[in-house]
C-alpha cells in the first residue's frame, strides 16, 4: 500500500514538473516570436504597421542604424544652418518633409535613390509614382537631372494650346502603354480600365464639359456657379482636385479665374498633358495634405475622385482640409461623387454635413453606366464656407 502511495506521488510530481515545464517553453517562444516580429528597433509602433504591404519587407536591423540609401541619408539628415540659429525655424537645423513610409518601402526607395550625383537620374517614372502612392511622399530630392524628350518641341502659344493636342515630342512615353498622343486619344474607343481613360480626346466630352446653358440636378454649368456669389469677380483662384487633363482649369482660365490642378500620371502623361495646354499642375495624391495656407482658395472643385472608394476616416479628413483652405464665403464644388445608395444617407451625408457648409446647390440621382444592378448614386453638391463665424 505504501508503494502504490509512493508511486502515487511520484507520478504527481512529474506531472507537474512536466506542466511547469511547458508553461516555460511557452513563455520563452512567445519572448522569442515578439523579439524578433515587434523589436524595438523598427520604425514604427508595431500598431502603426500595415497588415499587407505592395512589397516584400527586409528583416529589421538591429544594430542601431536603418539600411537605407546613402543618398536618401544624405537628403534626410539634419542640415545645418550656415549663420546658426534661425529665429523663423526655432533651430539651427533645416529637417527635409520626408515620412517614414518611405522606409517601409526599402527595396523600392533604394532603386529610386541609386544614381550618379550630379548625372542623370534614371529613367523610372513607374517606379517613383509607386514610392508616392505607397505613402512616400513627398517624394525625397535627388541630385541627378530628370529624363527628358531628346528632341523637345516648344508648347503652342495661348490661347491656342488651351484646346491642342500637344507635340509627341514633348513627353517621355517610357512609363505609359501608350507611346503617341493619338494612341491616347483612341483609348476611350477600345474596352480600357485605364484612369479617364477618354480625357485626352479635346473633341469629344472634354469639349462641352460645364458649359451647358440648362444645368440639370447633377450637371452644373460653370457660369451658373459663378452667378450664385452675389460679389460678381470674387471668385479667382482655387483648386481643381484629380482634373483629368485640366479642363475644368481652361475653363475658368477662360473666365480669368486660376485653378491649379491636381493629377496623378496613372498610365498617361496627365501632368504633362496639362502644362503643354497652358495651366498649372500639382503632382500629389489624395493622401497629401493640401499644399496652401487656411483661408486662402475661392473655389475647390472635383469630379469623380472624391467618392466611396477612399476610405471613410480619410475621405472625412480630405473634407475638413477642403474647408481648411477654402477661405470664408469660398466654394466646395463636389461634382458627381458616387456610392452606393444606402451609403449616402447613411455615411456621406452625416460625414458632409458635420464638417460644417452650407448647402447652396445638392443634386442626387441614378449612377447607370455599370447597370443598375449596383444601385449606384451620384451626388453634386455646391457647398458654401460660412462666411460669419466659420470657425
Amino acid at each position: 500500500m505504501e508503494n502504490s502511495s509512493h508511486n502515487a506521488r511520484s507520478l504527481v510530481s512529474c506531472s507537474n514538473l512536466l506542466f511547469l515545464s511547458l508553461i516555460l517553453s511557452s513563455n520563452l517562444l512567445t519572448l522569442l516570436v515578439s523579439t524578433n516580429f515587434l523589436s524595438t528597433c523598427s520604425l514604427e509602433s508595431p500598431q502603426s504597421l500595415p497588415i499587407t504591404t505592395a512589397v516584400e519587407q527586409p528583416p529589421p536591423d538591429c544594430s542601431g542604424k536603418v539600411d537605407l540609401p546613402p543618398e536618401f541619408i544624405a537628403f534626410t539628415s539634419p542640415q545645418k544652418l550656415p549663420f546658426g540659429v534661425n529665429a523663423n525655424f526655432d533651430s539651427d537645423e533645416i529637417l527635409p518633409p520626408v515620412g517614414s513610409p518611405c522606409t517601409r518601402l526599402q527595396p523600392m526607395l533604394r532603386r529610386y535613390m541609386s544614381y550618379e550625383v550630379n548625372g542623370s537620374c534614371p529613367d523610372d517614372e513607374a517606379l517613383a509614382q509607386k514610392l508616392l502612392l505607397g505613402g512616400c511622399e513627398p517624394l525625397p530630392r535627388r541630385r541627378c537631372r530628370p529624363p527628358a524628350p531628346k528632341a523637345y518641341v516648344e508648347p503652342y502659344p495661348l490661347p491656342d494650346s488651351l484646346w491642342s493636342t500637344p507635340s509627341d515630342s514633348s513627353v517621355v512615353w517610357t512609363a505609359y502603354t501608350c507611346k503617341s498622343y493619338s494612341c491616347l486619344i483612341n483609348r476611350h474607343t477600345q474596352k480600357s480600365s485605364d484612369d479617364c481613360n477618354d480625357c485626352f480626346d479635346l473633341n469629344w466630352r472634354e469639349k462641352h464639359r460645364w458649359t451647358s446653358d440648362k444645368s440639370t440636378d447633377l450637371d452644373f454649368s460653370i457660369d451658373e456657379v459663378l452667378s450664385l456669389k452675389k460679389a460678381p469677380g470674387t471668385i479667382r483662384i482655387g483648386l481643381d482636385i484629380g482634373g483629368g487633363v485640366a479642363t475644368f482649369a481652361v475653363r475658368m482660365m477662360q473666365r480669368n479665374i486660376t485653378i491649379i490642378t491636381t493629377s496623378m500620371n496613372l498610365n498617361g502623361p496627365f501632368n504633362s498633358f496639362i502644362a503643354s495646354r497652358g495651366v498649372i499642375p500639382l503632382y500629389i495624391s489624395i493622401s497629401q495634405r493640401l499644399p496652401f495656407f487656411d483661408n486662402t482658395l475661392d473655389i475647390v472643385h472635383s469630379m469623380h475622385v472624391l467618392s466611396n472608394w477612399i476610405p471613410t476616416t480619410l475621405f472625412h479628413f480630405v473634407i475638413f482640409d477642403i474647408y481648411r483652405v477654402l477661405r470664408p464665403g469660398g466654394l466646395f464644388w463636389l461634382d458627381h461623387f458616387f456610392c452606393v445608395g444606402e451609403e449616402l444617407e447613411k455615411v456621406y451625408v452625416p460625414l458632409i454635413e458635420s464638417v460644417g457648409f452650407r448647402k447652396v446647390k445638392w443634386g442626387v440621382g441614378r449612377k447607370l453606366d455599370r447597370g443598375l444592378e449596383l444601385n449606384e448614386i451620384y451626388l453634386s453638391a455646391l457647398l458654401e464656407k460660412p462666411l460669419i463665424n466659420s470657425w
